[in-house]
């Protein structure tokens, strides 16, 4: 397929507008700063050319770093800038793959007609991927997980390439060791690449299985995949820097291995049952992305391509196989994480709507097939085209747009810049949750806010690198003596607290509040953070006027967009009125406890039977 129109040397409209229409939808729609999970983490790393959580991510990172200069916004919304702009990508390979796939089909003798046609179903392809809920959540803010879907196109493309050169008579190994370099190189956005590899294996030996063979094609695809792989030179290199955030710290050899193969998170995986198993094969979920209409077109697209691409249509099944027995057999994810893992599933998502564009083509075909269709088109064939082809990218954008619009979403910019109001100069706060902590990093350490405190985060506190990425707090702690990494996070929070209680105002956030048992301290609210005394010190009264300096867009007045942490961040918010509002009633204010307990039920309905119990215990209820 050329990317030129037939009659003249000008670039084709359906392939730019495959990668223009996306990038507008997630322009529109674009979280302004930055969000929950593991966005100001990276954010940050991005800033410093640091080093995320493992393994690193560093592609990820030297991709999204040319952004932050643009002169847009802040730097969050820019890298923002930088995954939009990686998913469209993404949808643009779409566009190339299934317009490649079908070139060689024709509809009619009009070839201006089938070759409009084969182009509008790469453009539905394209779009109906872009306005997926997961693609779509991932576009709004930093992910690398478009990113990987690029790349992971690009090689599934160039493997076809190569294998109509060998048909042709051509022997191109040239092809493969792009592919081998691209893997190489995309281990350093994310490790799930791996999980394609048995797929393009076997279309190399569908296509010519000698070629697995030969020692010196062998040896060159090989060193072309450790030539990409080289990239993780990264972390080594950039930890030298010391760089503001360099997770993992990894200098030596054994730190990098232990960061690279993400040794830091050690779990004991759950007991499997038939209700776990389920939940964790749902995960991936076609229909939940395309409709059950695009399951249909998917099956459509496998059933056209068997006679035609079997090469394809085995390439994509043993593709899902290999996902779900690694990510769903050898993972088996526990309940409460196994919404982490859908974001793994991207790469299927976008195999899956190259099969749908050619589900729609195959049905088109397949109705001209049996209708009296002259060759001379008119309009109204071309506006049947048009709204067969473009009715389900255009029913999921409106189904869609809604849970997915991010261009107002303040929570978690201010969650973070609140707890920081909430401090006093010099403070020590100890976080818990990433969700809790990354937003704050990136405040602190990009957009320079409040630079005197330390924001330890406490389930670090058991690595050396991490303790000694800290001097002003740890330079000489005693959790450099003890073996804090067996004794686990809560012990190595309290030795830092004594440590610190006394020479600096120690607080703590309120996961921290809500995960740990203090039984020698006592914590005392400040708003959505704590400060934390000694037992035997005198009585602190908490401190209910820092409510009113804080920013609460999105809380009182809801958003479209609401996720897990989004709404845990509400949820806190909440739970502090209700804290505050019981502690005033309790001290006779009794007009202010009142207006924190309303503003509690204002946040979340949820809060009304405590609130509501609250009242009775004080004789107030409505």
């Amino acid at each position: 397929m050329k990317y030129f129109s037939m009659n003249q040397n000008r670039l084709d409209l359906f392939l730019v507008s495959s990668c223009v229409i996306p990038f507008a939808i997630y322009m529109l729609t674009l979280a302004p700063s930055v969000t929950f999970f593991d966005s100001g983490e990276f954010l940050t790393a991005t800033a410093c050319l640091g080093s995320a959580h493992s393994p690193g991510y560093p592609l990820f990172l030297m991709f999204a770093k040319p952004f932050t200069w643009i002169p847009l916004g802040n730097i969050a919304f820019r890298i923002n800038v930088a995954t939009a702009v990686s998913s469209s990508l993404a949808c643009l390979v779409v566009y190339i793959l299934t317009t490649y796939i079908l070139a060689k089909d024709t509809l009619l003798e009009n070839k201006r007609f089938s070759l409009l046609v084969v182009k509008s179903a790469g453009l539905a392809a394209a779009i109906s991927f872009s306005v997926t809920p997961r693609l779509w959540l991932q576009s709004n803010h930093d992910k690398p997980y478009p990113l990987l879907a690029f790349i992971s196109a690009i090689i599934f493309y160039l493997l076809l390439k190569w294998r109509d050169e060998y048909r042709a008579g051509s022997e191109r190994p040239s092809y493969v060791y792009v592919c081998t370099f691209l893997a190489g190189l995309a281990m350093a956005v994310h490790q799930t690449i791996v999980l394609l590899l048995p797929a393009w294996i076997l279309m190399i030996v569908l296509t010519d299985w000698r070629m697995i063979t030969r020692v010196k094609e062998l040896i060159l695809a090989t060193a072309f995949a450790m030539i990409g792989f080289s990239v993780q030179l990264y972390l080594p290199l950039r930890a030298l820097g010391n760089p503001l955030l360099n997770w993992g710290d990894a200098k030596t050899v054994d730190q990098f291995l232990w960061h690279f193969l993400r040794k830091g998170y050690p779990s004991d995986p759950p007991v499997r049952n038939l209700a776990l198993l389920w939940e964790q094969i749902k995960a991936f979920n076609i229909a939940r992305e395309f409709t059950w209409i695009g399951v249909a077109l998917l099956l459509l697209g496998l059933a056209y391509l068997w006679r035609r691409e079997r090469t394809v249509v085995a390439a994509y099944l043993l593709s899902i196989l290999t996902f779900l027995l690694v990510i769903v057999g050898y993972f088996n994810t526990a309940y409460d994480v196994i919404f982490l893992t859908e974001e793994f599933f991207t790469p299927l998502y976008l195999l899956t709507a190259v099969l749908i564009g050619v589900g729609l083509f195959s049905l088109l075909k397949f109705a001209i097939h049996n209708a009296s269709i002259p060759d001379r088109i008119g309009t109204p064939i071309y506006l049947l085209v048009s709204v067969m082809f473009f009715s389900l990218p255009s029913a999921l954008c409106a189904v869609n747009y809604y849970e997915n619009d991010q261009h107002n979403n303040y929570i978690a910019f201010d969650y973070a810049s609140n707890s920081l109001r909430s401090l006093p100069q010099n403070a020590v706060m100890f976080t818990w949750g990433d969700s809790g902590a990354f937003p704050l990093w990136y405040l602190q350490g990009v957009e320079r806010m409040r630079e005197d405190l330390d924001l330890p985060h406490t389930p670090h506190l058991v690595f050396d690198w991490y303790l000694n990425s800290m001097p002003r707090l740890f330079r000489e702690s005693n959790l450099k003596k003890y073996d804090v990494v067996s004794s686990g996070p809560e012990v190595a929070l309290r030795i830092a607290i004594t440590e610190n209680l006394g020479i600096r105002p120690v607080y703590i956030d309120f996961s921290t509040r809500y995960s740990v048992e203090f039984k020698e301290y006592i914590p005392i609210q400040k708003g959505i953070v704590y400060r934390i005394r000694r037992m035997n010190e005198p009585g602190g009264i908490p401190d209910s006027t820092v409510w009113d300096t804080y920013s609460n867009r999105g809380v009182l007045q809801k958003i479209s967009f609401l996720d897990l942490d989004t709404g845990k961040a509400i949820l806190i918010y909440a739970n502090g009125f209700i804290e505050a509002g019981e502690f005033l009633l309790g001290i006779n204010r009794i007009q202010e406890g009142q207006m924190m307990l309303q503003r509690a039920e204002q946040i979340s309905p949820e809060m009304r039977n405590p609130a509501q119990q609250i009242r009775q215990r004080f004789g107030l209820a409505r």
